[in-house]
C-alpha cells in the first residue's frame, strides 16, 4: 500500500521512514507527496497540535488519491506554561533554525529550576480531503541547560531522557523512536493501518 506524508523536512522524512520500516511489515511504500515542495502551505491556525495535523492532512491530500498522512509536534516545556508548543517550528521566529529556537528556550529557561518538559505528536490520516483518524502520544523528559549530542533535530539536543542516561541528540535513531512521541504516535498510525477494517 502507497501512503503518502506531508512533510519537507529531512529530519522527520528519516525518522518516518525508519519507524515504517520497524513496524510496518514491508506492506507501504511510503513516499512524500510528490511536488510537495511547489504547493503552497495552509495556515497552521490550529490552537492545538490535533487541530494543525488535521489541518494540514486535509489540505494536502486534496493534491493525491493516495492516503496521506501529517503530523504536527513539539516540545511543551511546564515553566513555560506548555510554550513553545505549537509554535515550536518557528519559537524563534517565522524562518528560525532548530538553533536559534533551542537558544530561544535556553534564553527563557535561564533562571527556571523546575525543567519538566515532554515532546507531543499528532499524526492525521485523510484522503481526498477528508479525516479519516488521529493519534497522538507523547514522551516526558527534562531540559538541560545547554545542548548535546550530534543526533536528531529541533529540540533533541536539549531533551535529556533519564532511561537513556542521555538526551535524544544523543541517543542513536533507532533507539530513540521506539521510545519518543514521533515514534510511538506513528506506530499507532500503522496498527491502525494494518487493522483488517483499514486495509480492506
Amino acid at each position: 500500500m502507497r501512503i503518502r506524508c506531508a512533510t519537507t523536512n529531512a529530519g522527520k522524512l528519516r525518522e518516518f521512514r525508519l519507524i515504517f520500516a520497524h513496524y510496518g511489515r514491508g506492506l507501504f511504500a511510503l513516499e512524500p507527496l510528490a511536488g510537495l515542495g511547489a504547493i503552497s502551505s495552509p495556515e497552521e491556525t490550529g490552537d492545538t497540535f490535533v487541530e494543525n495535523a488535521a489541518l494540514k492532512a486535509c489540505y494536502y491530500s486534496s493534491f493525491t488519491d493516495d492516503l496521506m498522512f501529517a503530523d504536527d509536534s513539539g516540545l511543551a516545556v511546564d515553566a513555560l506554561g506548555g510554550a513553545p508548543g505549537v509554535f515550536s517550528a518557528r519559537y524563534a521566529g517565522e524562518e528560525a533554525t532548530d538553533g536559534e529556537n533551542n537558544r530561544k528556550v535556553l534564553k527563557d529557561m535561564m533562571r527556571e529550576e523546575e525543567r519538566s518538559a515532554r515532546f507531543v505528536c499528532s499524526i492525521a490520516l485523510a484522503q481526498k480531503g477528508k479525516l479519516i483518524a488521529t493519534f497522538t502520544d507523547d514522551v516526558e523528559g527534562t531540559l538541560l541547560y545547554a545542548p548535546k549530542g550530534p543526533h536528531g533535530f529541533g529540540y533533541d539536543p536539549l531533551f535529556y531522557f533519564e532511561s537513556f542516561g542521555c538526551t535524544f541528540g544523543e541517543a542513536e535513531p533507532e533507539r530513540k523512536l521506539l521510545v519518543s512521541h514521533r515514534g510511538k504516535a506513528l506506530a499507532r498510525l500503522i496498527r491502525h493501518l494494518l487493522s483488517e477494517s483499514a486495509i480492506q
